[in-house]
């Protein structure tokens, strides 16, 4: 939980001060939220009093992916992008949205209610790895657009100076790099450890 609150604190403070119209700090930033600090308090509220799906049984990993897909796709329209980048407001709340959406679909697949978790951790691994999916197919597609989706002009990005199509590319590969790989790394974990739990005597 520490960490994740660090991880929050370090983007939050340093966001502020970068390029908000570069689509690569942008990706950045979702992935810290999404990746980062949403597994890590996850983690850290899985099987406690504050594990608040242990009383949702209804919200399964599959749904909490579908969910944090319409979450990620919806805020990645072109529109929506541009709102974002110039309202203070509506970047906090799609950080915001960002992170509940990440918390829920990581918690699902890590706590609830201890009757059924050896079940829901299968699932889980069907609810990581649809996410890395789409993860893939939302950086492919923007990496591999035949023109900018998000501007027409030069951005900064950490200080190095792109054009918006790169700026875009290099956006598309954080997701498949970071996105996918963490997801998928998640969902492998969770097929690991199932096959690894002793079966119960009978």
């Amino acid at each position: 939980m520490i960490t994740g609150f660090v991880l929050l604190l370090a983007l939050w403070t340093v966001l502020p001060l970068a390029d908000r119209a570069s689509f690569t700090v942008h990706m950045i930033a979702h992935m810290v939220v999404v990746a980062g600090a949403a597994p890590l308090f996850a983690i850290g509220l899985s099987g406690t009093r504050f594990d608040f799906l242990s009383s949702l049984p209804w919200l399964t990993p599959i749904i909490a992916s579908l969910i944090e897909m319409f979450a990620v796709w919806t805020w990645h329209i072109p529109a929506l992008r541009a709102l974002s980048e110039t309202s203070s407001i509506l970047a906090a709340l799609e950080q915001l949205i960002f992170l509940g959406a990440g918390l829920v679909l990581w918690l699902s697949c890590l706590g609830g209610a201890a009757a059924g978790r050896e079940e829901r951790r299968l699932a889980g691994t069907f609810g990581l790895l649809l996410t890395s999916m789409h993860m893939t197919l939302l950086g492919a597609l923007l990496t591999l657009s035949p023109r900018p989706l998000y501007g027409d002009g030069e951005v900064s990005c950490l200080g190095v100076t792109l054009s918006a199509a790169v700026d875009q590319q290099a956006g598309g590969v954080v997701m498949l790099l970071v996105g996918a790989a963490v997801y998928l790394a998640g969902g492998v974990a969770l097929l690991a450890r199932t096959l690894n739990t002793p079966l119960p005597d009978r």
